[in-house]
């Protein structure tokens, strides 16, 4: 197997530390040691952000807790605010379990706006949660999400969030926010292999989800919360998953905490956003709303995305094509897991022969 130096959008390098606890023996998960790594593990996210709220640890993808949130949080109608292929599968998510669903959407490229929201609201005062994707990873578009989840408590709305492709790497303060349900998957910032899913969920979904009907088992809120309390989760757990996820977060705060971890982010970004620039190419997402992880690029004059992304690997650089209808325009950098700032010069340079062979 060819070993790619990995900007991609997940999955995404780990650090080797990460990586070499996933190696540890297996326990059982109804032991001491599994409820010793498990309340661990949940106190550290809930410091980490900023949160009262439940944080549950669950086997899935998170698309699974898409389809959690709408079946324990929304009885009959949703509105979905989408900006790029995962507010959409958000929506389809709603609509595929029964939910009436009102989209709210932009343009590609354009955030979602408090603006937009309000009059969307005010038009459906019936809906009773909000679904916001914070990083739209297919457009690298950041919503403003304080701004949104404020407009969304003010009609009494739910929120609920994907925060997949940001949490770990973006601002999130779930609480001050007023976050309902906010989840995101071990495989994008936290830099930890897929298969393992952090959602925290509120009192307030926790008590709609208890009156709700027909939401199924497999991921009922208050069962999660009875587990919960004895320091373990309904079904068999991703333990390697938590493990490494446990040792990143030991990594964070060693290393300087929350803040720290996000300059990091903040410094990558700003580098491979200059190298790109640099060369003559411009960003997807309207000026001010890019997201710091996932950089989209327009792709140069004589070449498509897809060619980037094919001229990419055969230098040894695994990027991210741009997704579905935005597969020819663009392509996609992703600044997330383990990334060195050398890594980052490195793959600046392949891209500048692979736009310099271009003519």
């Amino acid at each position: 197997m060819v070993k790619m130096k990995l900007f991609t959008v997940g999955p995404v390098a780990c650090r080797p530390e990460v990586l070499k606890e996933m190696s540890i023996q297996m326990f059982s998960h109804r032991s001491a040691e599994y409820v010793e790594l498990h309340n661990d593990t949940v106190h550290r996210l809930q410091k980490f952000l900023e949160t009262k709220n439940q944080v549950f640890l669950l086997p899935s993808s998170s698309t699974g807790m898409m389809e959690a949130s709408v079946r324990n949080c929304v009885k009959k109608k949703v509105l979905c605010c989408i900006c790029g292929e995962f507010g959409r599968r958000f929506a389809q998510v709603a609509k595929a379990n029964g939910k009436e669903v009102v989209e709210l959407e932009v343009p590609l490229g354009e955030a979602v706006t408090p603006e937009l929201l309000e009059e969307a609201l005010r038009k459906n005062p019936d809906v009773e949660a909000v679904t916001i994707i914070y990083s739209e990873t297919s457009t690298g578009v950041l919503n403003p999400l304080p701004e949104l989840t404020k407009v969304a408590k003010e009609h009494g709305k739910l929120t609920l969030v994907d925060a997949v492709s940001a949490m770990g790497g973006v601002e999130l303060k779930i609480d001050e926010w007023e976050i309902d349900v906010c989840f995101a998957g071990s495989q994008k910032c936290f830099g930890i292999p897929p298969g393992l899913t952090v959602a925290s969920v509120s009192q307030l979904a926790l008590e709609i989800s208890e009156k709700m009907e027909n939401k199924g088992w497999y991921f009922d809120f208050k069962l999660y919360e009875k587990y919960q309390q004895r320091g373990n989760t309904p079904t068999t757990p991703p333990i390697p998953q938590i493990a490494a996820l446990r040792k990143e977060l030991e990594i964070i705060e060693k290393e300087g905490g929350k803040t720290a971890r996000l300059e990091l982010y903040r410094k990558r970004f700003e580098k491979i956003v200059k190298g790109v620039k640099d060369l003559g190419l411009s960003l997807f997402p309207k000026p001010g709303f890019e997201s710091p992880t996932v950089v989209c690029v327009n792709a140069p004059a004589g070449m498509t995305g897809h060619d980037v992304y094919n001229r990419m690997r055969e230098r040894g650089f695994e990027l991210a094509k741009g997704y579905r209808q935005l597969g020819e325009r663009t392509f996609r950098i992703g600044n997330m897991g383990y990334i060195t700032f050398d890594d980052i010069e490195e793959m600046l340079k392949a891209l500048a022969e692979v736009i310099g062979a271009r003519r």
